[in-house]
């Protein structure tokens, strides 16, 4: 018999290069004996892997997919049930196109098994706050899922809470994340010190628990009363149903509520200001902007990065969003983009301070990569839930001539998505109708290469350079104006 143990974590990888070197050689499934790690020992030993053999071993895209959801199910057959499919596949590649194969059916049933199991640790998790030993919040967790899927949920929390460094306990083993994920083995559950968070989502929960609406199997279907015992706002729901009946007779006595008045009211809980209560000053729509939450950007940034400058300023200039260095600074255009837009701007004598420097987006969006935070465009519907900061600037600030850097900087200014390349040094009108020049974003020409990055910073002079121009020509226009009056 052949014995092949997989390591606690990267064991789907494992089992791939053992899989495939026994397929090559055609060893059946009955003479492979698969062990994870901490497994005992067979009672009469075990031969080692034999060499590769002739026959080539291929996969489908599908079936690999099944082994990256199957390979985290804790049946401990999973892994020879997933040979004996590599094997079959060999002959049959559309086998898993049988929905009657029994194989198949198990297969499947253990893959749907961890995708609910992911669902519910990516919904049931409860970080608690630790003390903080350095610059970056600290936080940990204990939870017990149904199967060893630690691996499998962690890129997702790394991708949430990419701010912060945390650790998830888990009676498999420990993910650490401190900008770079790592595993470790199992420890014994740590006491977890109470959390602030938690009253504040107790608050939540009961705020939006519905008395008239109560669906015990559903709620417990939704949540399995196996994760009770971990989440802070479950304590709050025997409580919860015992008054339920008195809450649907208050409600049905009080009578439907106004939809306008309860719509306020929610405005006013996630503090998204309207048209109606537009900000009065600059000042105050920065306020009200750092606790903007109209779309996810916010949960991962540091911090909302408003414009800064001349409230007065005849030019505003506007680019995508903020990057790494504004992100932790929290002001606009202080990285190598904005240090090259600040010495153009120099060159053909137009003063930074003297203008509204801002973004189309107001929140650093990026992918994390090791400890490195890496930019990403914002989509067209982030730059939508923006705009209406833009606009903000854009009323409190009046200028009389508007610079677009970049394609989202145009989107968001005039609501074209036509390509820029076409579009660069024209001027168009922007939705309130002012005039907006487009032109390259800095960071397009820090990219290039040497030749190529050479003719764009031209190309940006020049049209920075026809900006003053034109703000001059204005300057004139005006000032010939008042002396005729």
């Amino acid at each position: 018999m052949i014995r092949v143990e997989l390591p606690r974590f990267d064991r789907l990888a494992a089992w791939r290069a053992a899989a495939r070197r026994l397929a090559s050689a055609r060893i059946q499934p009955g003479a492979v004996t698969w062990a994870e790690a901490g497994a005992a020992p067979d009672l009469f030993g075990a031969e080692p892997l034999p060499p590769p053999g002739l026959h080539p071993v291929r996969a489908t895209p599908d079936f690999l997919a099944l082994c990256r959801q199957v390979g985290f199910h804790g049946d401990p057959q999973r892994w020879s049930l997933l040979y004996t499919a590599l094997l079959r596949v060999q002959e049959q590649r559309d086998l898993l196109g049988n929905p009657a194969d029994p194989l198949v059916i198990r297969l499947q049933a253990l893959a749907r098994s961890v995708r609910r199991d992911i669902h519910k640790m990516h919904a049931f998790l409860r970080f608690h706050e630790l003390p903080a030993t350095g610059p970056r919040r600290r936080f940990a967790a204990w939870f017990e899922p149904e199967h060893p899927i630690l691996q499998a949920v962690t890129p997702f929390f790394a991708r949430r809470f990419a701010d912060m460094d945390w650790r998830i306990v888990t009676p498999e083993g420990v993910a650490h994340f401190d900008g770079a994920l790592r595993f470790s083995d199992p420890v014994p559950r740590p006491d977890l010190p109470p959390d602030a968070s938690h009253a504040l989502w107790q608050t939540y929960f009961a705020n939006i628990f519905n008395p008239a609406r109560i669906k015990t199997r559903a709620m417990r279907s939704e949540m399995p009363l196996k994760y009770w015992k971990n989440l802070p706002e479950t304590r709050l729901v025997p409580q919860m149903l015992a008054d339920a009946p008195r809450r649907v007779a208050a409600m049905a006595a009080a009578g439907a509520s106004e939809a306008p008045g309860f719509a306020a009211k929610v405005t006013a809980r996630l503090r998204l200001p309207t048209d109606e209560t537009a900000p009065a000053t600059l000042e105050q729509a920065g306020a009200q902007a750092a606790a903007c939450q109209r779309c996810d950007l916010c949960h991962a940034a540091t911090r909302t990065v408003w414009g800064e400058g001349d409230p007065d300023a005849a030019l505003m200039i506007v680019g995508e969003a903020p990057g790494d260095h504004e992100d932790l600074r929290g002001r606009p255009f202080v990285g190598p983009a904005g240090q090259l837009l600040r010495a153009v701007l120099a060159e053909v004598g137009l003063d930074p301070d003297r203008a509204w420097l801002t973004n189309a987006v107001k929140h650093f969006k990026f992918a994390p990569q090791g400890k490195r935070r890496l930019h990403r465009n914002p989509s067209a519907a982030e730059i939508d839930h923006c705009r209406w900061w833009l606009n903000q600037e854009r009323r409190l600030v009046a200028p009389r001539l508007t610079v677009a850097l970049g394609a989202s900087a145009a989107l968001a200014l005039t609501g074209r998505k036509a390509p820029l390349t076409a579009r660069r040094g024209s001027v168009e009108p922007a939705l309130d109708g002012g005039p907006v020049l487009l032109t390259w974003h800095p960071s397009l020409i820090l990219r290039l290469p040497a030749a190529e990055a050479r003719a764009a910073r031209s190309d940006f002079a020049a049209d920075l350079g026809r900006a003053a121009a034109m703000l001059g020509s204005q300057a004139r226009s005006r000032s010939l104006g008042s002396r005729d009056q």
